[in-house]
């Protein structure tokens, strides 16, 4: 072994040229290791295990952690460097003997050191090896005996740990091993031997290489014979996932579940297939098996066989146990049906791929379940390495089916050969041969796409490859692939230029043209173009349009119909045929870059639709025309209108007749039964498009009903209000307006004047119609309100909400609880154990009760005396023991001070009879409880601490009791008074039992003695008051007074002797009875924390929701939970804790404060002697564990712990019902007799891993884990695992190789768990084809690792949730689900999931924020599921049906950019492929959102981008096609609808007011004004505009939460949060919030750029700086709130003055309002906003980015320079900029109105005004220029220029003087030029943006133009800055602002008594930790 030394590689690095930052790397590498030593000395010196022991210490900070991947991907130097640092303590000698055979493997393996990090590693691990040489100062390192060291070492280790005899004890335990064994010796013995083998493998390693290397070394022959068999034998103790199939060394519980082992059989494989040659490595640790041929035929990896091996397995056992447990037979294989159920469930979605291409199924030919085995596992091989391709499941389809051929006629030989495909010595033939060659491809066009910079049209996504395979010419491309097929031919080589310009390659570098052209698009372009609103959803579009034309024909006809006006009306069918022919023309015109590809008869369908629409278009015009000139000459004549209507007759009976058939589903079931017809094929296909997805879309009958009946209403709602608010008003002012010819108009009027006044009816129309197409979005929100709101009260939501109705309905829920969550029949229990069904469900509830009572306790929700006073006792009856009763004992928080308030009823009606005291008692249910249990319980305390004597008292006195009571002769034997006497001696006899005794034993007999004596005391006084005052009837006291027994004992003394102190358990009956007579504080609060409080009345709510009944856990679909993971925080870190933020508060102090009782109670878990009242003074220094310090405060942010033990109580739960099922299950269940020989019972805990898996893909853990700067995150996932065993982590790891000479990145998608040890253990390495993260990062992520979850059902869950055990206990309800028959014609596919979000207790957006979240995921999703149907999944916690997905696609998709909101286009995926969704509202998983102002408005920004991509998706636009037509409105109003009826929201602001502004600038006001009818003083018309508002304010938004508030909270309680709601300004929050969603969507629209947004989840109470709230929401909200001052500014002088009084409260309000609330609403909810200190910091931070210009590599915060840059960066298409410019044109209607109403003008209304205005814009521009003259220009003669400036002013300044002096320029004109110069500059400005290119070109260059438009916008961001700096600042000067805002923000905290104040003065961070 080469020895590193000064010599060789070390002095060949030294020779090197390294750069400083290198040498920085070395240095941080080489202190983190160093780091790692100490702590690892640390962490065993402070006792963390033995020694001597193998492992312990810190396993993540290790050298070993900072291996390279390129070295650890070749060789296991990991694993030889943790050894060497677990060997460190007991002998140095051979750690370093490790560490240099590490470094020299490294420089053998990279001698040059290319790979990444390789260097650094090598000088890192030199180090710490000279490090180690130097332990002892002097002392000579003798190389010669290392191999003697190694070897004695090992002697010793091997003898310490007893290997042979722990070797025959795990043997003989193997044999007897049986599944109620309890195996944790076992396992632990078998973790050793793992060790030890592991030990031994490595030093036999070094051994090996020693000798090699110095031959002379001696060497104990024997021993190393020995070393060598023990390495052997780790292969034995290989990693495995769940199930260890290869790994017979290992406990293997599973292996006693029948169907575990009866799957695996069934894989086995059999003599009657072809036979292995003899080369073939038969498997030992197994029996060989389909995979095994599998792989041998085809080649797929080792991994990937081995993870779809056990995916199979548990596949089957898991359908295997749905239909029975097996009973043994001679082959115990799995029932056919399970095998069938899953090769039927995968192959689904391939069947239907053959028939729709009509090709045979080669699934069809799998008669045997052999066979079908096969196939199965076959597919699941493919979709297993199909990475990236998984997103392409008909690529898949056809992969299988030619593949499944192949296997058939491989089946069919004698022996086993091998594919086609197959690459001679390659480990993954399959990966090289079928995957990589079409992920190339995909990669090449992913690069084409500029990271989603490039238009859509110019590459192919995912989806354009998936489609390439839904018509038959796709088998063109052969098998194995045809390299030189169109389909892969790489693109051209693209240049992404700037101005968005893709520049072809040069000639010599483009590849010769074959034959076959390159394959593009196919079915479908992304066009960007926002007439894919029209495209997508034409028949809402047109039938809106319709409806407004007949709506309005009627109007104008006076209301009444006859033979002239249904002339008119049937316009609207000539209207209808031009927006189909539209229609047409855009389905040709957006298919532009697919007819190269497309089928024919695609291009046909369109092209025969295109014409028929054209000429029946032409037709009907026509037709129409002839009849309007028909009318004109001659009204009685119908000779054309007869014709016209027989056509347009015909053509709406046949669209109806096509209509019904197509879309309603009871005649589309019929019209499918003749399907086979070719007319009716025919038909269908020119109707509609057909594609491999969408077909069969409809439901069933009865939904189609009802949603059908959901929009009736919503319109006939919507047109009657159109019709009376809006269009008749504005008939008669229509007609009017129309016939005026009087106006005088202030301006030149070329249009309006001469077509009777046509702009003046548009400005009045214009808004209406506006609205008219946006109020059906109101309409929807108002009536889904009502239905959902009535619905969720009809599945009892909300029937719980308080504490008080917990107890009322406490009794009830035991019952409730069994019947919905506990599976097991208890019949036989009531008889067996002779007690009632109510105590026998009481015992069932107990358990689960209890165990969520404890959960909240360890999640510090209550406190150790609430959880004492929640727990219910178990109820349990031991059979034979004396005095046990029936009743059911309840919590305390129910029965206490129930006692005392019995005492007081007695003493009150102490004069009524028994009967009347008794039903006083009775009204209160837990008082009588009290009272029984109190008397019951105490005679079994009695019995058991009395001698004989006193037994017999006590069992006479309680006979008497219970007689007199039967006998109702209670109140007069017995004196009631005196109970208060009794109850006062029982409570001081129960504190006596109760009370703690000490621990050591001797002053324990002490203290029993000395409480014995005081306890017959006490039993003396009981005696004395029982026989003295209670008891008053005569013939009891002389019969007791003449028993002689009872009277000998007590003279004697004997009566209270010789007591026997309670056990343990019957001191737990003391303390309780002790507690019930105790405890007089009420209990009406308990718990008092507000989320303990929310989860129980939910759960306790859900208790009496329907949900199917619950499965044994054996019987329930099995499932995993799949977590994507970015880069978020795991845990937070004591430094994050710790270090303040600029406000000078700590996290945690902020989290001590919003929390505080939950601090408390954390504190009392971690110091449990300190006394309660004392945690007060306690802080965090007290705690003396910090990991449960970071816990403790991760479980209150968004953190992955928080969202892993959320999910992890599946498991928890799993254990519990399985445990309380006895087990899981008895043979009982499945009609087996009990006494049956070998009764199955199963281990709940083995049980259990069966069904659950949690998966958390970690996107950049493969970069982390060898990285020191993120070591503590890596560090915290291994303590997950750690924690967790049921945690997997799946990642990405790259590994730079040497391939052909040449450095190439390959790819690993690897599974780690935590082995026994606590070390992370590499399960799987699946190599991947390449480079996987090509589209959305997120849907990526979860694709690579979806392979390595199991089950039937996947429930995804987001990095920012949580769960909670008492909802998880309702995991089996929910799954079952997926069987049911109540959701339509389809089971459900996707089923979801209610979603609580826990960020809204603070602050008032974070309030704001879930509610609005809260409204959506409950009310909202309900009516989508039911009645609408349109459900989708929206990025929750839904469960998907696994098979299904896995086999259509995946769980998302993953297109760059058309993606972005990848989740929801699972919904559509699955909706596409006859897919059902579902909502479920009794269960629910915990989530966080955005809380503050920033983090809010980019996560909306984010959706709403989002929508504005979907909007261009092939998704939307199937789905709007082919869903029938109620059904496609609930769509669009659910998806892109409700974005596109916001921005025309905001746009109808704009179109109202630019409208009144050309009415007052034009003087058609003034003029319609002094008309004679007062058209705008008319009543109706005024109201009619005035709607508008109604809609722009927002109120009827606000509908469904307040539904959801009543519906959950109560009325008054809803009333009252909706009004501190407001008091709070949600409204501004709102109106904020529209004006984020139509900016985001518009410009998305209009430029594309939508990107993901990364929003934080930290926690916000530190102030924004105005420099960040400036940069994020100048343009989308600050612009244009200016531009809606400035238009109220101008119609408000400008306007006319006796305006209606409505009409001016409206326009003030709501306009300034919205203006304001864009304005001011980052101020108004800005921590500290108004703080003076903050303001004057806010002004020079701002001031100072406004003029920094900025470097290279700066950020847009740095400087305003670049920010401005990076604010243009989405302006690049040529459409877009001619979009910007035609947008920007509006500003110029200021100028062009105001110049005219100047004096200067006097009243000239000629064109040349407007040019001079122009002119002095010139003027303007010339002086701008000349003042600002660059200081590089002037340098040399700079007095002279700043001179010039100065005469240039005062000659301007004394001009414009002059002028007001002495011509008719008045101060007036000049304020009013000033009015229109600044929409006007920056009408210029935004146009010269949109020109950049031209303004930057060389023949412009010269003359400074594009620096002129960027000084101009600093300039005019500084004003605008300026502007709203000064209300800021003005308020800022009153402190009391500052208080009321901070009141305002945090409203939330307030109420709930929180020290904000002290959180926002920041006066006091943490210290000491």
């Amino acid at each position: 072994m080469a020895t590193p030394s000064r010599g060789g590689g070390g002095n060949r690095v030294s020779k090197q040229h390294i750069s400083k930052r290198v040498l920085n790397r070395w240095e941080t590498l080489v202190y983190e290791a160093m780091m790692a030593e100490k702590r690892r000395q640390s962490a065993r010196q402070g006792g963390g295990g033995d020694d001597d022991s193998f492992g312990g210490g810190d396993t993540t900070t290790s050298s070993a952690a900072l291996v390279p991947q390129s070295l650890q991907q070749q060789r296991n130097i990991d694993a030889i460097l943790r050894t060497a640092d677990d060997v460190q303590q007991e002998d140095p000698q051979v750690a370093r003997i490790l560490c240099e055979y590490a470094y020299s493997l490294s420089q053998h393996l990279d001698p040059k050191d290319e790979g990444r990090g390789v260097l650094q590693f090598k000088t890192g691990l030199l180090s710490i090896i000279k490090q180690k040489r130097s332990k002892k100062e002097g002392e000579k390192i003798d190389r010669s005996q290392d191999i003697r060291h190694i070897q004695a070492f090992y002697r010793s280790f091997r003898e310490r740990n007893q290997v042979d005899q722990v070797e025959e004890e795990v043997r003989r335990g193997l044999e007897r091993q049986s599944s109620d064994q309890d195996t944790s010796t076992l396992e632990t013995q078998v973790e050793n031997l793992r060790r030890v083998y592991l030990m031994a493998r490595i030093l036999n390693e070094v051994v090996d290489a020693l000798q090699s290397t110095h031959s002379d070394m001696t060497i104990d022959l024997s021993l190393k014979a020995v070393m060598a068999n023990d390495a052997k034998k780790l292969q034995e103790y290989k990693a495995y996932n769940i199930l260890p199939l290869e790994t017979p060394g290992v406990t293997n519980s599973f292996q006693l579940f029948p169907e575990v082992s009866g799957a695996t059989r069934a894989l086995e494989y059999t003599p009657d297939l072809p036979k292995f040659p003899d080369t073939y490595n038969m498997p030992k640790e197994r029996a060989l098996d389909v995979f095994d041929f599998l792989h041998y035929v085809f080649g797929f990896q080792n991994d990937n066989v081995a993870n779809q091996r056990e995916h199979l397995v548990l596949l089957l056992a898991n359908a295997q146990s749905r239909l029975g447990v097996l009973v043994d037979s001679e082959q115990n294989k799995v029932d056919i049906g399970a095998i069938n159920s899953v090769h039927s469930r995968l192959n689904e979605n391939y069947d239907r791929w053959c028939k729709f291409l009509r090709r045979d199924s080669m699934a069809e030919r799998a008669f045997t379940p052999q066979l079908q085995l096969f196939l199965t596992a076959l597919y699941l091989l493919i979709w297993g390495e199909a990475a990236n391709l998984r997103f392409l499941p008909e690529c898949l389809c056809y992969i299988f089916h030619h593949m499944a051929d192949e296997l058939y006629d491989l089946l069919d030989k004698p022996t086993v050969g091998k594919s086609r495909i197959i690459v001679p010595d390659s480990p993954h033939s399959f990966l090289d041969r079928v995957i990589k060659p079409i992920h190339e491809i995909v990669v090449e066009e992913s690069t084409i796409g500029a990271d989603g910079r490039s238009p859509h049209s110019a590459w192919r996504n995912y989806d354009d490859f998936n489609e390439f395979f839904w018509a038959p010419s796709c088998f063109e491309i052969s098998w194995p692939w045809r390299s030189n097929a169109g389909f892969f031919k790489k693109p051209n080589k693209l240049i992404y230029s700037e101005a968005d310009r893709f520049e072809p390659a040069k000639p010599e570098q483009q590849e010769a043209v074959d034959e076959e052209r390159k394959v593009g698009k196919t079915h479908f372009v992304e066009h960007r173009t926002g007439l894919h609103l029209y495209h997508s959803f034409h028949r809402f579009w047109i039938f809106l349009v319709c409806m407004l034309q007949g709506l309005t024909i009627f109007a104008f006809c006076n209301q009444e119909l006859h033979i002239r006006s249904l002339k008119y009306i049937m316009s609207v069918g000539p209207t209808f045929i031009v927006m189909k022919f539209l229609q047409s023309f855009l389905d040709v015109t957006l298919m532009l870059g697919a007819y190269r590809s497309t089928r024919a008869r695609n291009v046909s369908r369109m092209l025969i639709r295109f014409f028929w629409f054209a000429s029946l278009s032409a037709a009907i015009l026509l037709l129409y025309i002839k009849t309007l000139q028909e009318e004109a000459r001659s009204p009685s004549s119908n000779k054309w209108f007869r014709a016209f209507y027989w056509v347009l007759g015909i053509y709406a009976g046949f669209q109806l007749f096509l209509a019904l058939v197509l879309r309603v589903p009871l005649f589309r079931m019929q019209l499918d039964r003749c399907s086979n017809l070719y007319i009716v094929q025919f038909v269908k296909w020119v109707h509609q498009e057909r594609y491999y997805v969408g077909r069969g879309m409809y439901e069933s009958t009865l939904d189609y009903f009802m949603y059908t009946s959901f929009w009736w209403v919503i319109g006939v709602c919507k047109f009657a209000f159109s019709y009376f608010l809006q269009i008749k008003p504005l008939v008669e002012p229509t007609r009017i307006i129309v016939n005026t010819s009087n106006i005088h108009y202030r301006w030149p009027d070329k249009i309006s004047a001469s077509n009777h006044n046509a702009l003046t009816l548009m400005s009045l129309w214009a808004p209406v119609l506006m609205i008219y197409f946006m109020d059906a979005q109101i309409w929807y929100m108002f009536i889904s309100a009502i239905v959902g709101g009535l619905d969720g009260a009809g599945k009892r939501l909300g029937e719980i909400r308080t504490l008080d109705m917990i107890r009322q309905r406490f009794s009830t829920f035991p019952e409730a609880c069994v019947n919905l969550i506990v599976m097991t029949q208890f019949s036989h229990l009531i008889l067996l154990l002779q007690t009632t069904k109510a105590k026998v469900d009481a015992i069932k509830f107990a358990p689960l009760w209890n165990a969520i009572i404890n959960c909240l306790r360890e999640e510090d929700l209550i406190s150790n005396r609430e959880r004492e006073w929640l727990q219910m006792p178990d109820n349990s009856i031991t059979t034979g023991t004396e005095a046990q009763h029936s009743l059911v004992q309840w919590p305390l928080f129910l029965l206490a001070n129930k006692v005392y308030v019995g005492v007081d009823i007695v003493n009150e009606y102490r004069q009524s009879t028994q009967e009347e005291l008794w039903e006083r008692i009775s009204r209160d249910p837990y008082l009588v409880h009290a009272v029984q249990e109190s008397f019951e319980d105490l005679q079994p305390i009695l019995l058991a601490l009395l001698n004989d004597e006193g037994r017999n008292w006590v069992r006479q006195v309680y006979e008497d009791v219970q007689n007199s009571i039967n006998s109702g002769q209670f109140v007069i034997q017995f004196n009631l008074p005196a109970l208060g006497l009794v109850l006062k001696s029982t409570t001081v006899l129960t504190e006596i039992l109760a009370a703690e005794l000490k621990k050591k034993e001797d002053e324990r007999k002490e203290e029993v003695a000395k409480n014995c004596d005081a306890a017959e005391q006490a039993l003396m006084d009981l005696y004395e008051v029982v026989m003295q005052d209670f008891m008053i009837d005569p013939d009891l006291r002389y019969k007791y007074a003449n028993l002689p027994d009872l009277q000998a004992a007590k003279q004697d003394g004997r009566l209270f002797s010789e007591l026997k102190w309670p056990t343990k358990q019957e001191k737990a009956d003391v303390d309780r009875l002790n507690y019930i007579l105790t405890i007089k504080d009420s209990a009406l609060n308990v718990p008092r924390n507000l989320e303990a409080r929310r989860r129980l009345q939910y759960f306790t709510t859900s208790l009496f929701m329907t949900m199917p009944a619950p499965p044994a856990v054996r019987k329930m679909f099995s499932f995993s939970v799949f977590t994507p993971y970015y880069d978020e925080d795991v845990m937070y870190s004591i430094d994050q804790l710790t270090t303040p933020n600029v406000d000078g508060i700590t996290t945690l102090f902020y989290l001590q404060k919003i929390y505080p009782d939950e601090w408390t109670n954390f504190l009392e878990r971690q110091l449990p002697g300190v006394d309660r009242a004392q945690l007060a003074s306690r802080t965090e220094n007290d705690v003396k564990d910090s990991q449960e310090l970071r816990l403790w405060a991760s479980y209150r942010g968004q953190t992955l712990a928080r969202t892993v033990r959320g999910m992890m109580y599946y498991k928890s739960a799993l254990v519990l019902q399985g445990s309380q099922e006895g087990a899981s299950t008895t043979d009982e269940e499945e009609g087996l007799p009990v006494d049956r020989p070998g009764g199955l019972v199963r281990s709940a805990k083995v049980q259990a891993e069966l069904k659950f898996t949690y998966v958390v893909s970690c996107q950049s853990y493969g970069e982390h884990k060898n990285s020191p700067l993120y070591q503590d995150k890596v560090a915290d996932i291994a303590y997950l695992m750690r924690n967790y065993d049921s945690l997997r982590i799946a990642y990405v790891e790259s590994v730079k190789e040497m391939k052909d000479g040449r450095s190439t990145m390959t790819y690993y998608s690897k599974l780690i768990k935590a082995d026994p040890s606590g070390r992370n253990q590499e399960i799987y390495s699946i190599k991947l084809p390449g480079r996987v993260f090509l589209g959305e990062g997120k849907a990526e992520n979860q694709n690579h690792a979806i392979i390595f979850t199991r089950g039937d059902a996947l429930q995804k869950i987001d990095m920012n949730q949580d769960n909670y055990l008492e909802e998880t206990l309702k995991m089996r309800n929910l799954l079952e689900e997926f069987d049911s028959k109540k959701h339509g014609l389809r089971s459900p596919n996707i089923l979801g999931v209610r979603e609580h979000v826990f960020t809204g207790s603070v602050s008032s957006l974070a309030w704001f924020m879930s509610m609005q979240e809260i409204t959506f995921v409950t009310i909202g999703q309900r009516v989508l599921a039911r009645p609408l149907k349109v459900r989708m999944h929206y990025g929750h916690s839904d469960v998907f049906d696994r098979l299904f997905h896995i086999s259509r696609g995946g769980i998302s998709k993953a297109s760059k950019q058309i993606n972005l909101s990848s989740d929801i286009f699972t919904g559509f995926n699955t909706t596409l492929r006859q897919g059902n969704i579902t909502h479920h509202e009794y269960i629910q998983c915990g989530k966080g959102r955005d809380v503050g102002l920033n983090q809010i408005a980019a996560f909306q920004a984010k959706v709403a981008s989002g929508n504005g991509e979907q909007c261009l998706s092939r998704d939307i636009y199937r789905l709007g096609q082919l869903f029938d037509f109620f059904r496609m409105l609930s769509f669009f109003f659910n998806s892109v609808g409700f974005y596109v009826t916001t921005l025309i929201t905001v746009l109808t602001v704009y179109v109202f007011l630019y409208g009144k502004v050309y009415l007052a600038l034009s003087g058609i006001e003034d003029a319609l004004k002094k008309n004679k009818d007062n058209i705008l003083g008319n009543k109706a018309l005024q109201a009619a505009l005035d709607t508008q508002f109604l809609f722009q304010i927002g109120l009827f938004a606000a509908v469904p939460m307040v539904m959801n508030l009543i519906l959950e909270q109560g009325v008054s309680r809803a009333v009252i949060s909706f009004i501190t709601m407001q008091l709070q300004l949600s409204s501004i929050f709102n109106m904020f919030a529209v004006g984020t969603r139509a900016h985001a969507f518009s410009r998305t629209i209009l430029h594309g750029g939508a990107k993901y947004r990364s929003v934080g989840r930290g926690f916000v109470v530190e102030h924004i700086p105005f420099t960040e709230n400036y940069r994020q929401y100048s343009r989308s909200h600050f612009v244009r709130a200016l531009e809606i001052i400035f238009l109220l500014i101008v119609y408000l002088v400008y306007g006319s003055q006796d305006q209606g009084a409505v009409l001016s409260v409206l326009l003030t309000y709501s306009s300034w309002f919205l203006a304001l609330s864009w304005l001011y609403a980052p101020f108004i909810f800005n921590p500290s906003g108004f703080e003076w200190q903050k303001t004057v910091q806010d002004f020079s931070e701002w001031s100072n980015w406004l003029v920094r210009k900025g470097g290279i590599g700066d950020e847009g915060k740095m400087s305003w320079e670049i920010w401005w840059n990076e604010e243009q960066a989405h302006i690049q298409t040529f459409a877009g900029r001619f979009w910007e410019v035609v947008l920007s044109l509006r500003f110029f209607i200021f100028q062009y109105g105001v110049i005219y109403t100047l004096n200067v003008a006097r009243n000239d209304i000629n064109a040349r005004v407007y040019g001079y205005s122009w002119l002095v814009m010139i003027g303007i521009f010339i002086l701008f220029k000349v003042f600002t003259i660059s200081p590089k220009l002037s340098a040399n003669f700079q007095l002279v220029i700043r001179l010039f400036q100065g005469l240039v002013f005062l000659a301007l300044v004394a001009g414009i003087s002059v002028a007001v002096s002495l011509t008719s320029l008045s101060v007036r004109d000049v304020f009013a030029s000033l009015l229109a110069l600044i929409p006007t500059v920056w009408g210029v400005l935004s146009i010269g943006i949109a020109i950049r290119p031209i303004l930057e070109s060389r023949a412009l260059r010269w003359a400074g133009l594009w620096n002129s438009v960027r000084a101009i916008a600093r300039l005019f961001d500084a004003a605008m800055g300026t502007f709203l700096f000064i209300p800021i600042a003005s308020l800022s000067w009153f402190p009391f602002m500052s208080t009321f805002q901070t009141r305002l923000v945090f409203n939330q905290a307030f109420s709930r008594g929180l020290e904000i104040s002290v959180l926002l003065a920041g006066t006091r961070p943490n210290t000491g930790l």
